[in-house]
């Protein structure tokens, strides 16, 4: 049995084309579905990525607020009261945040990427931008109760004033953003998984060293580099609203930073997403 094709056969009718081959003569092709909204397929993501991350996440969630934990308890046998208490509570609550957004998201996406996960989502109606940010958003907003935890917490432990802690409830979106657009990027744009993981844990080994200390008992050029931090800006800004007088003029600059460095570190990732499920 051979097959010949319409164009070979004289006075033969031409045919449509569709995806899956010639269709019938006289029937048009069905058309494709239209493309997901980005604000309803974003609560689709981010509803599946959050019941996803309470299954699979809190006994890592338990990691991360023990280990913030740990390393104030650490600090308060050499660090007693002002700046360094400060900086020591505001780096370690800021260490969750790094510790689920950065590094987590890091190793997801750099997961998904090499088990063929994105072809699942590629094949998906919805934006690039709804994954990225879908996943992003989960994972920032599963940081919430350890990083108020390990604050209050340290405020306790240290003795500072809690009066100002609802600066949390911008800290928190503001940093795990410009954390998890960092991390996921990183996930998507190394060539391997295990170079994703790596990255992902330096990062947040970074975010720890430079964070819990304060910039004026480090080398200077060490104070550079944590000025390129995104978390930086979350830690400075959590750190003034521990002081009895908060700079506010200085603290929404330091938010502002992180919603700057947010939105390019989330467009990075969105960008990186559309070349990895292109390729």
């Amino acid at each position: 049995m051979s097959a010949v094709s319409a164009r070979a056969v004289p006075g033969a009718a031409p045919v449509a084309a569709g995806p899956a081959g010639p269709a019938a003569p006289g029937v048009e092709p069905a058309p494709l579905a239209p493309r997901a909204r980005l604000l309803p397929a974003l609560a689709a993501v981010y509803r599946a990525q959050l019941s996803r991350a309470r299954v699979a996440r809190i006994p890592l969630l338990f990691v991360a607020t023990f280990q913030s934990l740990g390393i104030m308890v650490l600090m308060r046998g050499i660090v007693h009261s002002g700046e360094e208490a400060r900086a020591v509570v505001a780096g370690s609550s800021v260490l969750v945040v790094a510790f689920v957004g950065l590094n987590l998201l890091a190793q997801y996406f750099g997961r998904l990427r090499a088990g063929g996960g994105l072809d699942h989502y590629a094949t998906l109606p919805v934006p690039p931008a709804a994954v990225v940010l879908g996943a992003a958003g989960a994972y920032a907003s599963f940081t919430v109760p350890g990083t108020v935890f390990v604050a209050v917490a340290g405020s306790v432990m240290f003795q500072l004033p809690m009066g100002q802690l609802w600066v949390l409830g911008a800290v928190i979106p503001l940093a795990g953003a410009a954390l998890a657009g960092l991390g996921a990027a990183l996930g998507l744009l190394a060539p391997r998984q295990e170079i994703a993981t790596l990255l992902g844990q330096l990062g947040m080994s970074v975010a720890l060293l430079l964070g819990v200390l304060p910039a004026s008992r480090l080398p200077e050029p060490v104070a550079w580099a944590r000025d390129l931090l995104p978390s930086t800006y979350g830690v400075e800004a959590l750190a003034r609203a521990f002081e009895t007088r908060p700079d506010w003029a200085a603290l929404g600059l330091d938010l502002a930073v992180c919603a700057a460095v947010g939105v390019v570190s989330l467009a990075a990732a969105t960008w990186a997403y559309r070349r990895a499920a292109l390729r």
